[in-house]
């Protein structure tokens, strides 16, 4: 019996990391890809703290955040259906964000991220420090 080839694993280990249905895999990316967006999981957590936020007040609590990327961020998280906007027939014009249960859902999800970072937080520290003092000599 003879061993299989390295490039025979890796293949093999691929298609376990990735399923058969090209359109979950597809989808499965796009929203790693919207998760690993800074702005998009600050937008989740700050709505979820706070509820139902106008656009100037969001902006504010998240700080460091302009204007554009914002706007990007709500309108792309609202295509995905983690965010609904409410537009009020008011003057001056008055617009909502809310999150809606899949947000809360995604949110959810990803807060062992927090937890994660919480409890690794000074070996992270320690590590960046490390790196950074190889790096410089």
């Amino acid at each position: 019996m003879t061993e299989p080839a390295a490039a025979d694993l890796a293949a093999s280990s691929a298609d376990k990391l990735i399923g058969t249905d090209p359109e979950l895999d597809a989808l499965v990316t796009a929203i790693i890809g919207r998760v690993a967006d800074k702005w998009t999981m600050l937008v989740i957590e700050t709505l979820d703290v706070n509820g139902r936020m106008r656009f100037t007040r969001l902006s504010d609590a998240i700080g460091g955040i302009s204007q554009k990327m914002l706007t990007k961020t709500l309108r792309a998280m609202e295509a995905d259906g983690l965010v609904t906007r409410t537009v009020h027939p008011v003057v001056p014009p008055r617009v909502d964000y809310e999150l809606t249960e899949l947000g809360r859902s995604l949110g959810e999800a990803f807060c062992g991220v927090w937890q994660w970072a919480e409890a690794n937080r000074a070996t992270i520290i320690a590590a960046r420090e490390a790196f950074t003092a190889k790096t410089c000599d």
